[in-house]
């Protein structure tokens, strides 16, 4: 078993990674920045480490501080939470290489479906559906509009590196493609340090609905069900909800055997996640795949009873998974809303102390969070300050429980995104599961 984790990330998700491993009945070390060193998973692990300042690149990317932190404190094992090192395959490979447990998947793992375009390679092969596209980078603007004009308009151009929505655009017409090619490849560079992109045909007003996996390394893998992660501003979810309210069994089915088959693969261990767009007539194909965990895994663990995190750790000492496939059982509706601190209307950053603060409660919710009252919100870092999740028997509960919850959810000093969420869980189109990917821009909400 694993003794002792560095815990290479910051928020919510490192108070997670350290409650799990507390269970487990295992050490944590927390790293942070200077500026992190009030941070409640700092003050509730069993040792801690400072690795540098603010700016995450000299602290919770610094790839050397967070190894010696590991050394110096007698550590076996890192987990990379999400964010900052999770998916960076040169960092889990030098952490095997120093003795050191990488607690997700294997270097090879993270590169072949890290990558958008031999991920979609080794998924077709292993005959999982994927759009019309490419099938290598496209290097040229005159070569984008040749395999643009055989695809058919409209068509998106994405990086074949990263995610996050940056280095994507979708292009309706011929006239827009050379701008919008020059603007994709340009994000792509600045945001991953590799500019190549691919072309595939745009699915219109799409769900985007994923796949939890769970996996080991004797070869045995299954899903616990799917997540509907439609709601999003920019290709960043905001609300996601499992299962998926409108998806047929047969396609319940299928969407899980092709994505079990996905991650076979490629040998995969670990947790992990395989993201499908749907489109009206329940046609499903393959987006991408993330190589972690995900910010939105509670309302899988909800549904399900599983502790996502505690099988990541499992998984990664080498334990053999816990459950077959016949043993997952769903279990009602759950909904997750990410608590941002921003302008509910504008969506821009709105960090500082916070002077007041009280969380929901009751039958069915849960607050993933690591602020507290008196609490200072870092321009730093990520604005995401608190999941917001429920449970209930059906969707239209959760609806009603999460509206309830969230006039409960008080944070004081600073703006936060609960009105939002409050207009949403208010909305008839909602309530009623009229939902795409284009859902708040349509309803301007």
């Amino acid at each position: 078993m694993i003794h002792k984790v560095v815990i290479a990330n910051r928020g919510e998700i490192a108070l997670r990674i350290l409650r799990a491993c507390k269970e487990l009945g295992i050490k944590t070390v927390a790293v942070h920045s200077t500026v992190d060193s009030e941070a409640l998973h700092v003050k509730l692990a069993d040792q801690s480490v400072c690795i540098g300042p603010a700016p995450s690149i000299d602290s919770y990317l610094n790839m050397k501080a967070i190894l010696s932190a590991a050394e110096v404190t007698d550590a076996d094992a890192i987990h990379p939470g999400y964010g900052f090192l999770s998916e960076n395959a040169e960092f889990a490979e030098i952490c095997n290489n120093c003795g050191l447990t990488f607690i997700g998947p294997t270097a090879e793992n993270m590169r072949l479906m890290g990558d958008k375009i031999s991920a979609r390679q080794t998924v077709t092969a292993a005959g999982v559906p994927i759009l019309p596209g490419t099938k290598s980078g496209v290097p040229s603007v005159d070569e984008a509009i040749k395999i643009a004009g055989e695809i058919g308009y409209p068509v998106i151009i994405k990086a074949t590196a990263g995610g996050g929505g940056r280095g994507m655009k979708i292009v309706h017409a011929p006239t827009s493609l050379p701008n919008a090619f020059a603007a994709a490849r340009s994000e792509a560079q600045a945001g991953f340090g590799n500019p190549e992109v691919y072309i595939e045909k745009y699915c219109e007003r799409p769900r985007h609905v994923e796949i939890q996996i769970l996996a080991d390394k004797h070869g045995n893998v299954i899903h616990l069900g799917e997540r509907d992660c439609s709601i999003q501003r920019r290709h960043q979810k905001l609300i996601e909800e499992a299962p998926c309210s409108i998806l047929p069994d047969e396609v319940r089915r299928k969407m899980g055997d092709c994505a079990v088959a996905a991650a076979k693969a490629v040998n995969y261990s670990s947790v992990g996640t395989i993201e499908f767009l749907l489109d009206a007539d329940y046609n499903f194909y393959f987006m991408e795949m993330n190589t972690r965990v995900q910010v939105e895994h509670p309302v899988t663990e909800m549904i399900t009873g599983i502790d996502i995190i505690k099988e990541q750790i499992m998984s990664a000492a080498g334990h053999p998974l816990r459950f077959k496939q016949e043993d997952i059982k769903i279990n009602g509706h759950a909904i997750e809303c990410r608590i941002n601190a921003e302008d509910p209307e504008k969506f821009t950053p709105c960090p500082g102390k916070i002077d007041g603060y009280h969380t929901p409660g009751g039958l069915g919710v849960r607050v993933d969070s690591a602020v507290y009252d008196q609490y200072k919100v870092l321009p730093h870092y990520d604005s995401m300050i608190a999941k917001l999740i429920v449970h209930a028997e059906t969707r239209e509960e959760a609806i009603k429980r999460m509206a309830r919850a969230l006039d409960e959810y008080i944070i004081e000093g600073i703006k936060t995104t609960i009105p939002f969420h409050q207009r949403v869980m208010n909305n008839r189109e909602f309530i009623e599961g009229n939902i795409d990917t284009g859902f708040l821009e349509r309803t301007k909400l």
